[in-house]
């Protein structure tokens, strides 16, 4: 896949975080730290010396909260991505489960209803080869629409029968 080009705040954006999670960063923080910590008393602990600390570790934590968020919006993307290849790719997945980060929290809780309970299924099998899904649940659901469509069908056709005689 070609390089796209990226703006100005992904490409920051990437490199703050690299850098972030570096041990360069580790050690550069810790030396600010002992640093600030030493000059204590020079500046004889006094509350401007504290003010520095805290005023810095504020914005600096402020900062990253956002460039933490982006980060992780871009690999939960990716995985989102990567998972439904894989969902897509496997002829006995559910094509109906990609994209589901997109659903609301109680059809999300719906879904993980019947996945508990197709967990119980599996458990009870003696055979850990035999599975079930969600397209082998809705041919079963299928099945028994159209068993209720044709014997509905055939009862109207009775009462027809009953009242033209």
């Amino acid at each position: 896949m070609a390089k796209s080009k990226k703006n100005i705040f992904e490409r920051f954006s990437d490199w703050a975080t690299k850098f972030t999670g570096s041990p360069h960063a580790f050690l550069g923080a810790t030396a600010i730290v002992v640093i600030w910590a030493l000059s204590g008393p020079i500046f004889n602990y006094s509350e401007t010396w504290q003010l520095v600390i805290n005023t810095g570790t504020t914005i600096i934590t402020f900062l990253m909260v956002f460039l933490i968020q982006k980060a992780q919006n871009k690999d939960s993307k990716a995985i989102q991505i990567k998972l439904n290849e894989l969902i897509a790719s496997n002829e006995k997945s559910s094509n109906r489960i990609v994209d589901i980060e997109d659903l609301n929290e109680e059809e999300l809780d719906q879904l993980h209803t019947y996945y508990e309970k197709l967990s119980d299924l599996a458990k009870e099998d003696a055979d850990i080869h035999t599975s079930h899904s969600i397209d082998a649940a809705e041919r079963n659901h299928n099945y028994k629409h159209e068993f209720f469509m044709k014997k509905h069908e055939e009862w109207l056709q009775k009462q027809q029968k009953k009242e033209s005689h």
